[in-house]
């Protein structure tokens, strides 16, 4: 069984003239919604081998806040995945999935859009997941997928498993 993990970066501060969007920072709240999802994930008994990262600040200080929860994990940053479209996100994909779960760190549109066709080509688990990973994919939010077979990417043999929103785990929390 394979697994793929598709994550937004979490919240970052707003754009500004004068700011680099590259570099732009999480904001205090991004650094505890990426350190909660990254639990939760590890809650639901997934854990990634391998996590591959964009090199843009935001993505990485995700990362950074969820490796601290995930075990034996190896992070490959890549300068590619800044604001990738779905073809590149499919191709990174396809050179590292030798990892029995793969963990992508991105940035929307591209990661939603690639999400949305791994959806449509594989189905899903859960109806409900498939309406909200339809609706939109905000920051920290995370797209669960599995495939029953272990050879090759193949988007076809992935099926949503759930969708988890930071906002959603606040909310409980708090609850």
């Amino acid at each position: 069984m394979k697994r793929l993990i598709l994550m937004r970066h979490a919240k970052t501060e707003p754009w500004s003239e004068g700011l680099d969007d590259f570099g732009r920072a999480l904001t205090p709240l991004g650094h505890a919604d990426a350190k909660r999802t990254a639990e939760e994930i590890v809650a639901l008994g997934w854990s990634p081998e391998r996590i591959l990262v964009s090199s843009a600040r935001r993505a990485r200080e995700t990362c950074a806040e969820a490796a601290v929860v995930f075990t034996g994990e190896k992070v490959r940053p890549m300068e590619s995945l800044y604001l990738t479209g779905q073809r590149g996100l499919s191709e990174a994909v396809a050179q590292n999935d030798g990892a029995a779960t793969l963990m992508v760190i991105g940035h929307n549109p591209g990661l939603h859009d690639f999400a949305l066709s791994i959806l449509r080509e594989g189905g899903s688990n859960d109806h409900q997941a498939s309406l909200r990973l339809n609706e939109k994919f905000p920051t920290s939010c995370v797209a669960l997928f599995e495939a029953d077979k272990d050879g090759p990417f193949v988007p076809a043999h992935f099926r949503l498993v759930q969708v988890l929103r930071a906002k959603d785990l606040r909310e409980a929390d708090a609850g």
